[in-house]
């Protein structure tokens, strides 16, 4: 207990992954009056939306619309996840997202399924996210996906992680995420993964996003945190799930 952080920060993920899984339309203004009552939370950080192609995740067709409506805040960092150049671009090109956040994937057949490219590529992709946002004067984070366990493959291999984080670490994210994008991790390798990526690259913060399909997520959360991670990704009542992950259920 006396190794526990004192402070933990929360990246509040509802208004994008909470809206992307959902099958009716969600109007525009209901997403920015969410954002602006999460604004008033505390809360620091706040991932508005994904600019990916609306035919492929059609809840974010709004993505400039949504960030047009943003509220006027110094306190909030807003996030923008974006897949490729093409999407960081459209996310600088409205003037409010502060930060871009870019996805590398542990397998092929995932990051096949989720953004059309080979897990090195996605590596590539994310490091070009990454440079764009810095010559744009501002900064970008890194999300590993499937960083836990794989929808079509099965069991990662921890090093094959380590390995993505320390390659992506050369781009200069502000934070690396290690994701259990289907929730099959469990506090032990939660724990393991976490001090190996802090032991393979100590100036790169570590975040960590949990699904809780299986009920592990909160003590995946406590494990993680215990072994160094200080920022957790979050939904607002647990609202989540990734359209090209089977299985997957709401975040933490």
């Amino acid at each position: 207990m006396s190794d526990m952080p004192k402070r933990v920060r929360i990246l509040e993920e509802g208004p994008r992954e909470g809206m992307q899984i959902e099958k009716g339309p969600i109007p525009t203004q209901r997403k920015i009056d969410l954002i602006d009552s999460l604004s008033e939370t505390g809360l620091e950080q706040i991932q508005v939306t994904s600019f990916v192609s609306p035919q492929a995740v059609p809840q974010m067709a709004d993505a400039e619309a949504v960030c047009e409506g943003l509220p006027e805040r110094n306190d909030v960092t807003f996030i923008g996840l974006v897949m490729n150049a093409r999407g960081a671009t459209r996310a600088l090109a409205t003037g409010r997202i502060d930060q871009l956040g870019a996805v590398a994937v542990s397998t092929d057949s995932f990051a096949m399924a989720n953004q059309g490219q080979t897990s090195d590529g996605s590596v590539d992709a994310a490091k070009e996210i990454i440079a764009l946002s810095q010559a744009a004067g501002k900064t970008g984070q890194v999300t590993i996906g499937a960083s836990f366990g794989c929808p079509f493959e099965g069991e990662v291999a921890q090093d094959r992680v380590v390995a993505m984080a320390v390659a992506l670490a050369d781009a200069g994210p502000v934070e690396i995420g290690l994701a259990d994008t289907i929730g099959v991790g469990n506090p032990a390798q939660v724990s393991a993964l976490v001090a190996k990526v802090r032991a393979a690259v100590p100036h790169i913060p570590v975040r960590v996003h949990f699904h809780n399909t299986r009920g592990t997520g909160l003590a995946n959360v406590w494990a993680a945190i215990a072994a160094g991670a200080v920022t957790v990704d979050a939904s607002i009542g647990g609202l989540g799930g990734c359209p090209f992950a089977p299985g997957a259920a709401g975040n933490v």
